[in-house]
């Protein structure tokens, strides 16, 4: 562990002190937990988590290293990380190099040796913007600033609700993910990185969708442009309620009926595409066991989650999509707290879900839904 001090703070004023973790220096955002027991490299690789301070619930965090395959993206994207325990060494075949190296490397500001139960009780009650600051940021000239100084600096911080993310983590140009080879090309999807995840085209891929992943800017024109099969939006950071562009480009997609499947955001901007509002949770779903109930089947899966909002559509029943795309019914929910978790329209060739079927550290319950995106795209419904 490292000798030199950090502090993380909470914008309620409370403080914990540990060791510095990856860089030093300070950092604000939004700090949240993650309940995964495994999958750290996928998480700090996820662009979801972009402002964000994320703790590790699992106490032990570091002990399998980080390879060269199992980035979900072409950077860390986390704000700032939390550990309880972190590994002294590495500790299996794949690894390339020491998780803090990693963190160092990319810049990452950390905290180590702190009571993360306790830090995660708190968070239970509500997420909140902090900030960890060590060396010369912890004490510039070398006189250790005072807890209300710190304090300040962290209420200075950007809010999460009314941030629009997207366009800060999105691809700047095209590229293409063709199916693999035997696999015959059965369909042409373009996919809008709103914060993709690498795993997402390749599963499409595997299914025989050749994948064109495009800037989060593209209007509804380009997508349009090259007649696609169907369309996917993908995760993503931010607040729903900030991302006017992207609900405009969907319900252009929505009149063209073209097969649309949305993921994460995806869903959440579905959610608004067809009139219904979105709003943030307590303190979101994130981690790798989450228990939803596909309401078609009643089979309960568990799933992978990254969301601090949510849609907000009527549970029982099918309701008429307030802004006139037909019948809509909520396809998933979460087991824990009823929180929407899919949207299935009745009417036109569309369909989403709040949580992550292609989570690449496990659980793999919820793969199936690439294969009913095939299948509306084949004028099945989904």
């Amino acid at each position: 562990m490292s000798d030199t001090t950090a502090v993380l703070v909470l914008e309620d004023g409370r403080t914990f002190e540990g060791a510095a973790y990856g860089a030093t220096g300070h950092t604000l955002g939004e700090i949240v937990f993650n309940t995964g027991m495994t999958g750290y490299q996928e998480t700090l690789t996820d662009p979801s988590y972009h402002r964000q301070i994320v703790v590790m619930t699992a106490p032990h965090i570091g002990n399998t290293g980080v390879n060269d395959e199992d980035n979900e993206s072409r950077q860390i994207w986390v704000a700032g990380y939390v550990v309880r325990d972190p590994a002294r060494k590495p500790s299996n075949w794949r690894a390339k190099r020491g998780l803090e190296d990693d963190l160092r490397d990319q810049g990452i500001v950390g905290i180590s040796g702190i009571d993360t139960r306790q830090l995660t009780r708190i968070l239970r009650e509500g997420v909140m913007r902090a900030g960890i600051f060590s060396g010369e940021s912890l004490a510039p000239g070398g006189e250790r600033l005072s807890a209300d100084a710190l304090v300040e600096q962290v209420r200075a911080g950007a809010e999460m609700a009314g941030s629009h993310l997207a366009d800060e983590v999105s691809v700047s140009d095209a590229y293409v993910v063709e199916p693999p080879e035997g696999v015959e090309t059965i369909a042409q999807v373009v996919a809008v990185d709103l914060g993709i995840k690498a795993m997402t085209p390749e599963l499409m891929a595997q299914r025989g969708i050749r994948v064109t992943v495009v800037p989060s800017t593209w209007t509804s024109a380009q997508i349009l442009e090259s007649g696609p099969d169907g369309v996917f939006f993908s995760n993503g950071p931010g607040d729903p309620a900030a991302a006017e562009r992207q609900v405009t480009v969907l319900r252009e997609v929505l009149d063209a009926k073209v097969p649309f499947f949305g993921i994460c955001f995806g869903n959440q901007i579905l959610g608004r595409a067809l009139g219904y509002g979105t709003y943030k949770l307590p303190f979101g779903h994130r981690g790798i066991n989450q228990p939803v109930m596909d309401r078609t089947t009643g089979k309960v899966e568990v799933t992978a989650h990254n969301h601090g909002f949510a849609v907000d559509a009527p549970l029982d029943g099918d309701s008429d999509s307030p802004a006139g795309y037909g019948r809509v019914k909520v396809s998933h929910v979460c087991l824990n707290d009823n929180v929407v978790e899919g949207l299935e329209c009745l009417d036109i060739p569309a369909f989403s879900v709040q949580y992550h079927p292609e989570a690449a550290a496990g659980p793999h319950d919820a793969g199936y839904l690439f294969d009913r995106f095939v299948s509306v795209m084949k004028g099945e419904r989904a």
